[in-house]
């Protein structure tokens, strides 16, 4: 079947996103089996699944590289993206969100909403991404639709909406009552392969009477015409339902939640059902926007065939057979094989060498891949995550994606010499993949330093080097990446840079204010300059200057950031005046005005989440104020245990796995992700300065 066989409103692009543990590629891998892609079920305890095949996933039970997998269910056709749940792994799932049409947020039925699920949901928010929950585990001791439901409303401020009542509950967990069909769906065979549909049990049908009665009101009310008819007593059809709930979920306002087992095999049927009903094709969502390169004007691209090529770059992933995988987004127009477009981030050429379309870790190459639709590039040179690619003669920037910067760091350096090469490739590889870790060379001591979100993601990447590239290497203790800024503004610090040698001389004269901006800034810069006193071809010179200046601080030579620079005065001379004179004038003053600024480290600080049996909660609170950590309040959770909200310095976090696990003998979870940079204590300052 060719790819125009199904008509643009028949895609769905839709990501699984959830909480680590939740299920997330346990439904995948169901999806993909009852979508006739794979013969067997694959386990994640077995380490079998399709979509996690790298070894360090397979081995550690968790998703690290989302996978795009295509796949096709009721004449429909389903590119679905797996997600992982780590929040160290934020990065993957923040830009598989900006290519979705549509998401599943998986929940696990015995826990309901969990840290990372509120931080996955606000992404989704964030890009407005229409979502349907599936609340999975419907068979483990303790789960609970109704908990999950309210968790939904109370801690995602959403309006969930039960589309199904399980069928006995824990272990007698055996299907569910499709309320708005008004039946039952058991799914008695080893594999769930055949869902029966059959009457509702007696001893359900009050109950579902009631909560269908509720849900078809709900429904009403999202449109007045239904409203009308509901109001005066009309029976709504299961045509006018679905549609009217689809408007509501399209446009943000209702989540349906659905429920089941994905591990048993039960109730992934139906999920499939209303992944076509609710969620939207790539027709039903904005045209997507974007700026000229050269006018800066807001261009919009409609998914047509017809319209001029535009695709989003989304990932990068080095294989080990084919080489250097772009994962692409078509927005609009259609990506051709041998053909070269431009690449309008990087203002440069790329031809596309071979397109292909991913089945996980299987590939099948294609001649096209049109407007809506997710594949894959090899070939292209110097295309980076988040870059556009588009039509030469109509270029477009689209939005990019922003990452969050690391905030730990450690220092690794090759076990032989013969490694020292190897490293460096396997380095920039994992970089290119990961827009989140970050390589830079420690000018003071030589070490080759990485950074990261996590000790985990750290872990998994210097594995992954062990592994995939062959490189031994030694690494260091995690670090604090630190920062600094100043506290008080400095009105005027002046520097004039003069050299006199033989032949022409170097001189370059700036004047500068240095401003404190509120957390998150970065570094401003900014030029006021009266009458041309630095003449307008040099401006440029002073800001690279200054943003190589802010690399390293004065404290401790940590990068100094929320920080405002404008250039006020200064002078030059028309012979001895050159770029490098003002970028040098303009490194010195800022080195000199740093200080008179009153200047402060800046640690990360982490939201830090601790689930503990309420029995160890008094040993748990003690740990975290000895961590020099802040209790911001707790709350109950189901199967007494309680859930302990906090802020700790990352620096206090190191080794905290271990501690947990003693104090409450292994029950305790814990997940913690960066919330915002603060100033450091004195005795931290002292110890970190040494003075």
């Amino acid at each position: 079947m060719s790819d125009r066989d199904y008509p643009l409103e028949r895609y769905r692009n839709i990501g699984i996103i959830a909480h680590i543990d939740a299920g997330k590629t346990t439904t995948t891998e169901r999806i993909l089996f009852y979508t006739g892609k794979t013969y067997r079920l694959g386990s994640v305890d077995e380490g079998t699944t399709v979509t996690d095949w790298m070894e360090q996933e397979r081995e550690r039970g968790i998703t690290i590289v989302s996978a795009a997998v295509t796949t096709f269910w009721k004449d429909y056709k389903i590119n679905i993206i797996d997600t992982p749940g780590h929040i160290d792994f934020t990065a993957e799932v923040q830009r598989s969100l900006r290519v979705l049409d549509g998401g599943i947020v998986v929940f696990d039925a015995v826990q309901g909403v969990e840290p990372q699920s509120e931080t996955v949901w606000r992404q989704a928010n964030r890009y407005d991404v229409p979502r349907i929950c599936f609340a999975n585990k419907m068979d483990r001791v303790g789960a609970s639709y109704e908990n999950t439901l309210a968790s939904i409303e109370e801690r995602l401020g959403a309006r969930p909406l039960a589309m199904q009542l399980p069928i006995g509950k824990e272990e007698s967990f055996s299907g569910v009552v499709d309320l708005l069909a008004n039946q039952a769906i058991y799914f008695d065979d080893e594999l769930g392969s055949e869902p029966r549909y059959t009457d509702i049990p007696e001893d359900l049908l009050d109950q579902a009477a009631a909560a269908r009665a509720e849900l078809v009101e709900r429904i009403a009310e999202l449109d007045d015409e239904l409203t009308l008819k509901y109001l005066e007593g009309e029976t709504l059809t299961l045509d006018e339902l679905k549609t009217t709930l689809r408007k509501g979920v399209l446009a943000n306002t209702i989540t349906p939640v659905f429920c089941g087992s994905s591990l048993k095999n039960r109730g992934v049927q139906p999920l499939l059902d209303a992944v076509v009903d609710y969620l939207p094709s790539p027709l039903e969502v904005a045209d997507v926007v974007g700026t000229h390169p050269k006018t800066e004007e807001t261009v919009t691209r409609p998914p047509q065939d017809d319209a001029p090529m535009s695709a989003l770059v989304f990932k990068i992933v080095t294989d080990a057979y084919v080489g250097r995988l772009a994962y692409i987004r078509v927005y609009s127009g259609k990506v051709k094989k041998g053909s070269t477009y431009h690449n309008a981030t990087q203002d440069r050429k790329e031809r596309v060498g071979r397109l292909l379309r991913m089945y996980a870790d299987r590939r099948e190459d294609v001649d096209e891949i049109g407007p809506g639709d997710i594949g894959a590039i090899l070939g292209l040179k110097g295309s980076y995550t988040g870059d556009t690619l588009c039509d030469p003669s109509n270029p477009v920037v689209l939005e990019s994606i922003t990452f969050p910067k690391p905030v730990i760091s450690v220092a690794i350096e090759p076990k032989t010499v013969a490694d020292q090469d190897k490293m460096g490739i396997a380095l920039q590889k994992l970089a290119e993949e990961d827009p989140t870790f970050n390589v830079r060379q420690d000018e003071e001591t030589g070490q080759t330093i990485i950074s990261g979100m996590g000790e985990l993601h750290l872990d998994i990447l210097v594995d992954r080097m062990l592994r995939e590239f062959k490189v031994q290497a030694n690494v260091g203790n995690p670090r604090v990446a630190y920062h600094e800024t100043i506290t008080r503004t400095v009105p005027e610090v002046e520097y004039k840079f003069v050299k006199q040698t033989g032949g022409h001389g170097q001189y370059g004269h700036v004047v500068l204010r240095l401003e404190p901006l509120e957390s998150g800034s970065g570094f401003v810069f900014d030029e006021e300059v009266r009458g041309g006193a630095v003449p307008q071809e040099f401006i440029p010179a002073v800001e690279k200057g200054l943003r190589e200046a802010v690399e390293s601080g004065v404290i401790s030579g940590y990068p100094v950031t929320d920080i405002k620079v404008t250039l006020l005065d200064g002078s030059s001379h028309e012979v001895d005046s050159s770029d490098m004179a003002f970028r040098m004038a303009a490194i010195f003053a800022f080195r000199e005005g740093v200080p008179r600024g009153k200047p402060v480290l800046l640690e990360p600080i982490m939201k830090v989440e601790v689930i503990t049996p309420e029995a160890h909660t008094g040993e748990v609170l003690g740990h975290i104020n000895s961590r020099h950590g802040n209790v911001l309040g707790m709350d109950l959770r189901p199967g007494n245990a309680q859930a302990i909200h906090a802020e700790v310095p990352l620096s206090e976090m190191f080794g905290y796995a271990t501690e947990l696990r003693s104090s409450t003998k292994g029950r305790g979870v814990f997940t913690m992700e960066f919330d915002h940079y603060a100033p450091v204590s004195e005795a931290v300052m002292k110890k970190i300065t040494g003075s």
